[in-house]
């Protein structure tokens, strides 16, 4: 598999057993978050609502990682109304 993507075996066994980066932590923090906002709209609100209601709660996150993290999530990017 590794000449298939032209890594060296011990590239990927560093890369599989390297701890998650601080960006990764901090996306399963906003995950948690952004899914609570959501749930907390009746499901109702996008990804620009989202940002805001995090925003006032006093999280420094930008608009496009929440729309980022709500498409990996599969979640509505847009109001349903």
């Amino acid at each position: 598999m590794c000449a298939l993507y032209g890594v060296s075996s011990s590239g990927f066994y560093a890369w599989r057993d390297r701890p998650p980066g601080r960006r990764a932590e901090e996306d399963e923090q906003y995950v948690e978050l952004i899914r609570e906002a959501h749930a907390a709209s009746r499901e109702t609100c996008g990804s620009p609502r989202v940002h805001q209601a995090l925003r006032r709660c006093g999280e420094d996150i930008g608009k496009r990682r929440v729309e980022r993290l709500m498409r990996d999530l599969d979640l509505p990017e847009t109001c349903v109304a």
